[in-house]
């Protein structure tokens, strides 16, 4: 029955149509409608009614966010004035959940509370969440305004995204609804994982020093720091809170996944293996598919790419921290994450010397090889590096919603270098690879010039007290 509903869709008169582009994502969280049908299906139909020519793209677009912000606003409203009344009826009569749903909804309101933005906007692209995260906000007393705005943010780029995506896939549909399912049951699986890895992480913090001490008086645990103390010191300080520990471990290990992609996707360059091989059918259905206003668009993003913008960027951002805040740091930052993605991308295109796609298929002007795109390794180093200056120290929404502008840039960036036709799939996701690399290594290079924390064998930091002195010292000679 519902695998024939889009094939109904899209037969409807077009009026119709656009009517059930607007009322399925409106009927997602306000009458639970997404559990039966997701709403991407909709919107993706949409799209594909566009190309067909029965509505603008635009019209679909519209009609995709108005439906996805009324009928979460709709859930909201629901959740806030009935929602524990409609979870106490459905699962406070299930026996093992009825014991202790008060307590999960009050830690689950606790947690809307504050990570309201975030989990606004995640659960927009999520499966199941999206359905849910409204009325879970109107439960927590989000403020609505908040609840509003980073609602409609998620439902302008869902919206958008999906549209575009039934418009340029047309008869291929059925498969893009496939991959867009996968994908949202993948990112719930994530949320899940991390909601799991944070409530371990949050038990071990109440429970810290009980947990440590029965670890620590283990037998292999007494073995290993008595017969390794430096090796057990290092890696206890490796997840500690000091600059040189969890942040500084997670900036290598960063850092070392970005190389191993960039290398992979070289040696793929190189052999004209695996990845290398997709890259012609991908440049010849991106170019099949061009659109003239989004080519005007690409023409104009990819400067973003460009050391014209990138350089004025970079010293602009550098001075104003350096006549405000009295600090040079980020300026050399992000002056040597420039720097080391021009070197590098230069020196590799020397050596793979890999050919552009055909002349024939660009619509901007490039020089020199292909292979690394260094449009994208600049732009993610330069706005990569930003996200670490700027957005990094706060969770506020404001910088929320500019670190995603910071991550989105070189993503589109790169997008654009592919659509005009001068690069290669491989070439920018390269580009990008050792962009990111380039940002976690500098990263890590700037947490290990911090200030350590000294560790003893059980991994405890202890910073150099300043006023305190050697005790030989601190004798009066004139003492009693």
């Amino acid at each position: 029955m519902v695998s024939s509903i889009p094939d109904l869709i899209l037969g409807l008169p077009a009026g119709v149509a656009l009517l059930i582009v607007f009322l399925i994502p409106a009927l997602e969280a306000s009458v639970f409608l997404g559990f039966v049908f997701p709403g991407e299906i909709a919107v993706l139909l949409g799209g594909v009614l566009a190309s067909q020519g029965k509505f603008p793209v635009w019209v679909a677009v519209l009609a995709a966010v108005l439906g996805a912000i009324v009928g979460d606003s709709i859930g909201y409203e629901v959740g806030k004035r009935w929602g524990d009344r409609l979870v106490h009826a459905s699962f406070g009569r299930v026996p093992i959940i009825r014991r202790e749903l008060d307590r999960h909804l009050a830690d689950a309101r606790e947690y809307v509370r504050k990570r309201g933005p975030h989990a606004v906007l995640a659960g927009r692209f999520t499966a199941a969440l999206r359905v849910l995260v409204p009325g879970l906000s109107g439960m927590a007393e989000l403020p609505y305004p908040t609840f509003l705005l980073f609602n409609a943010i998620g439902a302008v780029i869902w919206g958008t995204t999906f549209v575009l995506l039934g418009y340029f896939a047309g008869a291929a549909w059925h498969r893009v609804a496939a991959d867009a399912s996968r994908v949202g049951l993948g990112l719930l699986a994530l949320v899940l994982i991390g909601l799991i890895t944070v409530r371990v992480l949050h038990a071990i913090r109440e429970h810290g020093t009980a947990l440590a001490d029965r670890l620590a008086s283990r037998r292999p645990a007494i073995w290993f720091r008595e017969r390794y103390p430096r090796v057990s010191a290092w890696l206890a300080g490796r997840v500690g809170a000091s600059p040189r520990g969890f942040r500084l471990s997670l900036a290598v290990v960063g850092g070392a996944l970005a190389l191993w992609l960039f290398g992979g996707l070289t040696q793929d360059v190189v052999a004209n293996d695996e990845a290398a091989l997709r890259d012609p059918g991908i440049t010849s259905w991106v170019i099949a598919h061009r659109v003239a206003w989004i080519t005007e668009a690409m023409r104009a993003i990819t400067w973003v790419g460009s050391v014209v913008v990138l350089i004025p960027l970079v010293v602009g951002v550098g001075v104003v921290f350096l006549v405000r805040s009295r600090t040079a740091r980020p300026l050399v930052e992000l002056v040597v994450a420039l720097g080391a993605s021009i070197v590098t991308y230069n020196v590799v295109r020397a050596l793979v010397d890999r050919t552009r796609p055909p002349v024939q298929d660009w619509l901007v002007h490039a020089s020199g090889s292909s292979f690394p795109s260094g449009h994208s390794a600049d732009a993610t180093a330069v706005f990569g590096m930003l996200l670490v200056i700027l957005i990094a120290p706060s969770r506020s929404a404001p910088r929320l919603l500019g670190g995603m502008a910071l991550i989105l840039v070189p993503l589109v960036v790169a997008a654009s270098r592919v659509y005009l036709g001068v690069h290669w799939f491989t070439d920018v996701l390269a580009g990008v690879a050792l962009g990111w690399a380039i940002v976690a290594l500098i990263g890590a290079a700037s947490l290990w010039l911090q200030p350590p924390k000294r560790f003893d064998a059980m991994g405890e930091g202890h910073s150099p007290d300043p006023g305190t002195r050697p005790q030989s010292r601190a004798r009066s000679s004139r003492a009693p």
